[in-house]
């Protein structure tokens, strides 16, 4: 391949990726045989500023690179071009017996950036809305405990393993476990450990699912 044919190559991969992610990508050709690396081809030079015949790499420097930097692949950086721009670069070598040519590919995400900082935004919020329906949330969850406990005529302590498994069903219909600690509150006050009430909660599910098939 000689360097005409390189040069063709790349600079129609340039032009072609350049029109497919449109004018927020920049893409390049650059002669990296020479210690400036001048810029022989540029689509969409708008990102960071630079035409052909430039020899500014994407940072807005003119400095000269030694031979390791001018043969080195570059891949998915960021960088910050002279225009302000936030921008991810690459570059990509093809070098032969008497050239060195590379593929630069430098994408603006600045208006990404802008993008995600609104729609986080958006997403956030204070406190869930059932905190906010119920607050003082834990003397709510006491009342219904009281209440569920009540019904079955017993203490915490004389409950055996199925009445506890009711106790739980029956907190499970007042929706008591839709409260933020509603797990820990329960296994506090049943005296077990919260696998234990995670357990009982299971064994439930699995019974009306089982119900359910009958």
């Amino acid at each position: 391949m000689t360097k005409d044919e390189a040069f063709e190559f790349l600079d129609r991969t340039a032009r072609g990726i350049a029109g497919m992610f449109g004018p927020a990508c920049e893409t390049l050709v650059q002669d990296m045989g020479r210690p400036d690396h001048p810029i022989l081809s540029i689509y969409n030079g708008q990102v960071s500023g630079r035409e052909v015949g430039s020899t500014l790499d994407i940072l807005g420097s003119d400095k000269s690179l030694d031979t390791a930097q001018r043969t080195t692949d570059f891949v998915n950086l960021y960088a910050i071009a002279p225009t302000g721009a936030q921008v991810k670069s690459s570059t990509f070598h093809l070098m032969g017996e008497d050239f060195n040519l590379a593929l630069g590919i430098d994408f603006d995400f600045t208006s990404l950036s802008f993008a995600n900082r609104t729609l986080v935004g958006l997403m956030s919020a204070d406190a869930d809305l059932q905190s906010a329906l119920w607050q003082g949330g834990e003397g709510k969850l006491a009342g219904i405990f009281d209440e569920c406990l009540n019904s079955l005529g017993k203490p915490v302590d004389a409950l055996d393993k199925r009445e506890r498994m009711r106790l739980v069903a029956l907190l499970d219909q007042r929706n008591a476990f839709s409260f933020r600690k509603s797990v820990p509150y329960v296994a506090t006050r049943l005296k077990v450990s919260r696998y234990t009430v995670y357990k009982y909660l299971d064994e439930l599910a699995e019974e009306k699912a089982a119900a359910k098939k009958e």
